[in-house]
């Protein structure tokens, strides 16, 4: 193949911290073989406003603490761009500002979202090379996602934290955690904080069964709990109400079949909102402790990236920077133990890394005698 002279990066969909470590890893590196990079602003937004910034040393300097991304970020989709409020798809548009530009690779950071998208332009023919970002550490084919450790860190922090005013108020504080369709950050967590319940997505819970775990605790003399729970965990009637409205939307085949299955698919989300404030107000009446509520929110996704996520955003941004300069291209950089692989964006897109029934995480907090609500 030809040799690669300039390189286009991006960061899209959520922020997380990390980021900038990682377009400062690929962009050093790549600059020291010589290799042109450009910047564009606001992920595949820019790419399609073609707003391109050059990514020199300078541009670079200075970054690698900086919590979000210099580059801006945007969650647009660029097969459904609304113009006029008409949907358009605009990822020709892409290419042909890559093309312009005389882009010989496109490096995309983000998570689900943003792989799905790569998998679109890859099959339009650009060179792409993806980076895993999430707080949530839910994405495919890698050990571990950038953003996660930190986010641990500091939600972990939050816990210790609560245990003070729960012991002193003999409260049941109930925290809510980032993670809506995977629990790896609230589980970590919860063990690493202590907390006495953990609920995430992948285990339906009974919330009697929560309220009797608390209150063999004060039996045993203990009056404050601490209930980790992930954004996206749901009773056990909640989710098998959305397993037969997911049944649905794959079996449906007419038009008005699907119409129906994603409006139900909706209202299921919408009756899901505030269940964290619904949980604790139905452990009070259970138990007859009085429940708080912490929503840690976007306070997870901010500040200085952890030295964890330093490290891993650097090693994996500079094998990015090597895959694309042996011309490997369609492929995420995946964490390997200590090392890195190549996994194609095919494998990654539309897959979800969630945790498994028998993992080491769910084993170690059933040991300890954490609460995982069934």
């Amino acid at each position: 193949m030809k040799k690669v002279r300039r390189v286009g990066i991006i960061t899209a969909g959520g922020d997380s911290p990390g980021l900038n470590a990682a377009i400062r890893a690929a962009g050093k590196a790549l600059l020291g073989m010589g290799i042109e990079v450009l910047g564009f602003r606001d992920g595949f937004q820019g790419l399609i406003e073609d707003r391109a910034v050059p990514m020199d040393r300078h541009a670079l300097s200075g970054i690698l603490t900086i919590g979000g991304t210099v580059l801006g970020t945007s969650r647009i989709k660029p097969h459904k761009v609304d113009v006029g409020g008409v949907v358009h798809d605009l990822t020709d548009a892409i290419v042909s500002n890559c093309a312009r530009h005389g882009l010989d690779a496109l490096i995309c950071i983000g998570g689900g979202g943003t792989h799905k998208n790569a998998l679109r332009l890859a099959r339009k023919g650009l060179h792409i090379v993806t980076l895993p970002k999430t707080i949530d550490n839910d994405i495919a084919g890698t050990d571990a996602t950038i953003g996660f450790d930190t986010a641990l860190g500091i939600a972990t922090d939050a816990i210790d934290r609560l245990h003070s005013t729960a012991h002193s108020h003999h409260r049941i504080v109930v925290v809510e955690i980032m993670g809506h369709r995977a629990g790896w950050l609230a589980l970590g967590a919860g063990i690493a904080g202590g907390a006495d319940v953990i609920l995430i997505p992948e285990i339906p819970y009974d919330v009697r069964a929560v309220a009797t775990a608390i209150g063999r605790r004060r039996e045993q003399g203990t009056n404050f709990s601490i209930v980790a729970v992930a954004e996206g965990a749901r009773s056990k009637t909640d989710a098998a109400a959305l397993a037969a409205a997911v049944k649905l939307r794959q079996s449906a085949r007419t038009d008005r079949e699907k119409a129906k299955a994603r409006a139900k698919l909706v209202a299921l989300e919408a009756a899901h909102a505030g269940n964290t404030i619904r949980l604790a107000k139905e452990l009070e009446e259970l138990t007859h402790l009085e429940a708080r509520v912490t929503i840690l929110g976007y306070v997870q996704r901010g500040g200085t990236p952890s030295a964890g996520d330093r490290l891993l955003a650097t090693r994996l941004g500079t094998a990015c920077a090597q895959f694309i300069r042996d011309g490997k291209f369609g492929v995420m950089v995946a964490a390997r133990g200590d090392g890195v692989a190549a996994v194609p964006i095919g494998d990654v897109a539309d897959h979800l890394k969630t945790v498994p029934a028998n993992h080491p995480w769910i084993q170690t907090a059933r040991c300890v005698g954490t609460c995982l609500g069934d």
